[in-house]
């Protein structure tokens, strides 16, 4: 330690030299790292000690300062030194593991020159840390658990451990060794040991492992340093589960079932047998598999029960007693695990233990492997059903041939050895209903007319099932099978596939193409001659005129409409009939075809009558609303002389108007005395009384007019508007005169003579008529226009499809006011006497 500072002070004593050769240039400080002090971690003091001193050869006097790890860096404040002396102490404890790789701390040193605190010397120093045992090493986990097969083979590694020590690695504190401290539980057939490479170890055992004897161990391996003062250790168990093999073969312990079968019998359990195995229950070692041996055709087929393991022979193809009466088989039983033996033999120190093992994936033979039992299964007789010689049948036949054609016979037999053709003979499936059967000779023979074109055939073939019935008991059935080809006939002519098609109007001539089908094959059929028929020269031809499918065309001539052609199709044979094309031409320019244009035409008419019932609907609507709202308005009567009646506003008159346009009647007597006459009132219905006249007030929308009349009226009656029209151009212009003075005009008055009735009739049924037109016509104020046309259509096409409609008129007769109520007629008697006396 003396020699190394020695050194520092020739190396800084140099180095002073140097930079004090020429003080007037700038001076270049250097860097010198000294590497010289070194602290043992976790010192535990007392603190504050001296660790060294850095001293300098000066003339004049320098203040020390000390930077970096230890003073103002991490670990901080453990370093300090004296600015006067250079000397550094230690303040507290330093961990080696908390130090970087380097496990030193940096730092720097400065010199100042007290006079003017320049710099005048810089150090790097160096603090090496040293390393304690302080930690032990730590296994990865605390715990560590692995399944091992029972069959693992000895010197094979299954297991390997890490630890780790925190310690410097370069030391013997930071190294360690791992050991098996104890297994349990401890049998003699195996034996664990443990390898070691650099920080890891790998387990290892010799011997056999043997379920049935540990099927689990626990293992305490132990890592420990190899500290001088002190060793440290920590230990991890481990837990090697062991999983049983197939190390015990199944063997036979008994069967039941009957041992016999039924002969065309299936589906039958035969036997059961049962084995017994060493291995766990359940699993892959435990569970039996059997093979069947000596059974080439395959007649039974084995399982196992997975609840019992036991092997269930079961009949799965049906056995002919007249041809086999028993079977004798042999059963192999094995396990689904592959197996496998280990049994020690020597046990040798520090090697491998010698062991008499087998494995039946790495084995080419090994005798006795497999446990088998012999089983003789018989056959029982049954009564066995007819068999049909040969079972299919197929015949060519033409179609439509007879009712009663024959067809084929069939032939049954008894396998029990019955004669021939002693069986009762049934028709099974026959769709068409197209055959009949004899019961007792199988003849065959047609119920109906075989059609080649009938939909229950397929590719012209018919089939049909017949059934053979003995007396056996059970009485069994055999099937036979009828297949009927039937050849073809020309009985069918081409018809037109489309019997409707439309065409564009053209300038040119257009195409379209219209197709023939027949029922029949060739060469009763395809392809077809079509002719056109009628006056069609000039106007309609098919172009090519043979095929299958040829072209219609439409010469410019022929204009739009329906077209009803006549067309003849023959086919190879010339067998043809007469058919109607009906042929629709329309204007294609503004609508792609003819079906869209109709389309759209249905569609427009849907769409109006829809509008005409909503239109419809509305008006009602509003009528109603009319009716509620207008009609309440109050109606004031006209009084007349008690017991001569009353004139009264009625909502009865046609078209109705009084509910639109209400009129308000007031009433003023002008009679001073009031005079009544009721002598007469119910004898004379008709009889005139002469009183003062009055003034009727008529009000109409504001406006009023005085009318003034005598009081003469007739008994019993009620004045109401007529419900008709003036006609007269007359009666309007004068009721617009009327209209004109703005209702407020006096009438003139009528002499109340007696003698002057007539005269007063009719003037009182004219006014009364006046203010009805004032009400109930507006034609003259309203403008009437003629018909506009808004779009043309073209010229208007007549149609024989469409009926003329004609709507009759409903014209007035006078016989109808003969017809009305009491009270109507008096009124009408007073407004329209002209009629009434007719």
């Amino acid at each position: 330690m003396r020699t190394l500072h020695d050194t520092v002070f020739l190396t800084l004593f140099i180095w002073t030299l140097c930079s004090l050769a020429d003080t007037r240039k700038i001076r270049q400080k250097r860097a010198w790292i000294i590497d010289s002090f070194s602290i043992e971690e976790e010192n535990p003091g007392p603190f504050p000690y001296k660790l060294g001193m850095i001293e300098l050869e000066k003339t004049y006097l320098v203040n020390f300062e000390l930077k970096g790890e230890g003073v103002d860096q991490e670990p901080k404040n453990i370093l300090l030194i004296n600015k006067e002396t250079g000397v550094i102490n230690v303040y507290g404890k330093v961990d080696y593991e908390a130090i970087d790789v380097t496990k030193k701390l940096k730092l720097v040193f400065e010199a100042r020159n007290r006079s003017n605190n320049l710099v005048d010397t810089r150090l790097g120093v160096q603090i090496t840390i040293l390393d304690i045992n302080d930690h032990p090493p730590v296994f990865q986990s605390e715990k560590y658990e692995v399944s091992v097969d029972e069959s693992h083979a000895q010197d094979k590694e299954f297991l390997t451990v890490l630890a780790a020590d925190k310690d410097d690695i370069n030391t013997k504190n930071g190294t360690f060794s791992y050991t098996i401290k104890s297994v349990m539980p401890k049998t003699d057939n195996v034996e664990f040991y443990i390898r070691q490479h650099e920080q890891s170890g790998t387990v290892y055992f010799k011997g056999c492992l043997d379920y049935q004897k540990a099927q689990k161990y626990e293992i305490l391996v132990e890592a420990k340093d190899h500290g001088e003062k002190i060793q440290l250790s920590s230990t991890s168990t481990l837990i090697v589960n062991i999983l049983d093999k197939n190390n015990h073969l199944p063997e036979f312990s008994g069967k039941t079932g009957p041992g016999k079968v039924k002969e065309r019998e299936t589906g039958i359990e035969v036997l059961r047998l049962q084995v017994t195995d060493k291995d766990k229950p359940g699993s892959n070692a435990w569970k039996a598999k059997y093979t069947i041996i000596g059974d080439p055709k395959q007649f039974f087929k084995i399982e196992t029960d997975p609840v019992t393991n036991e092997g269930i022979l079961t009949i799965v193809k049906p056995m002919d007693y007249e041809e086999q009466r028993y079977q004798n088989l042999s059963i192999r039983v094995q396990n689904e695990a592959p197996y496998f033996y280990c049994k020690v033999t020597k046990r040798v120190p520090n090697a491998k233990w010698e062991l008499d093992n087998f494995n039946e994936n790495s084995a080419t033979s090994f005798p006795n492997l497999y446990n088998i039992i012999p089983v003789s299964i018989n056959v029982e007789d049954i009564n066995d059903p007819p068999v049909f010689i040969p079972p299919v049948k197929e015949i060519v036949v033409m179609e439509n041939i007879e009712v009663g054609t024959f067809l084929t016979t069939f032939t049954a037999k008894d396998l029990d050895g019955s004669h021939i053709n002693t069986f009762k003979f049934v028709k099974g499936e026959d769709i068409g209903e197209w055959i009949t059967v004899d019961a007792k000779t199988a003849r065959v023979s047609t119920a109906k007319i075989l059609d080649r074109e009938s939909p229950i055939l397929v590719n012209s073939t018919y089939r049909a099932t017949l059934y053979a019935v003995d007396d056996g008991v059970p009485p069994l059935t055999g099937t036979g099978t009828l297949i009927i080809h039937i050849n073809d006939q020309n009985d069918n002519v081409p018809m037109l596939q489309e019997k409707h098609i439309n065409m564009c109007l053209s300038k040119e001539h257009t195409m379209a193409n219209i197709t023939a089908v027949d029922l029949d094959l060739p060469p009763y059929s395809s392809p077809f001659y079509f002719e056109l028929l009628g006056d069609v020269k000039g106007k309609w031809r098919t172009d090519p005129t043979h095929g299958t499918t040829v072209n219609l065309v439409k010469e410019s001539s022929v204009y739009s409409g329906h077209h009803r052609l006549q067309i003849r199709i023959l086919d190879q044979q010339g067998f043809y009939a007469m058919q109607n094309l009906s042929v629709t031409v329309c204007d294609c320019s503004t609508v792609p075809n003819c079906h869209l244009r109709m389309v759209l035409k249905v569609q427009m008419h849907a769409g109006a009558t829809l509008i005409v019932v909503i239109a419809v609907l509305t008006l009602i609507v509003m009528f109603l609303m009319t009716l509620l709202i207008s009609c309440k308005a109050e109606k004031n009567m006209i009084l007349m002389d008690e017991g001569l009646g009353h004139l009264i506003t009625k909502n009865t008159e046609n078209p109705g108007t009084d509910c639109m346009v209400p009129a308000n009647v007031g009433v003023h007597q002008t009679d001073s005395s009031k005079e009544r006459n009721n002598t007469n009132m119910s004898n004379q219905v008709n009889a005139v009384q002469t009183i003062p006249s009055i003034n009727v007030q008529v009000v109409y929308k504001g406006q009023q007019a005085v009318l003034q009349v005598p009081k003469q009226v007739y008994t019993g009656q009620t004045f109401q508007r007529s419900i008709y029209r003036s006609s007269t151009r007359r009666s309007y212009r004068e009721l617009k005169n009327v209209q004109g003075s703005s209702m407020r005009s006096s009438f003139r008055s009528f002499s109340s003579n007696n003698g002057n009735i007539p005269y007063m009739r009719e003037k009182l049924s004219f006014l009364i008529n006046q203010q009805l037109l004032a009400v109930q016509t507006h034609d003259e104020e309203l403008n009437v226009y003629e018909p506009h046309c808004y779009a043309d259509e073209g010229t208007f096409t007549a149609s024989a499809e469409l009926d003329a409609i004609s709507i009759p008129e409903n014209d007035f007769h006078p016989n109808m006011l003969r017809n009305l109520d009491n009270k109507f007629n008096n009124l009408a008697n007073i407004s329209r006497p002209d009629l009434m006396e007719k």
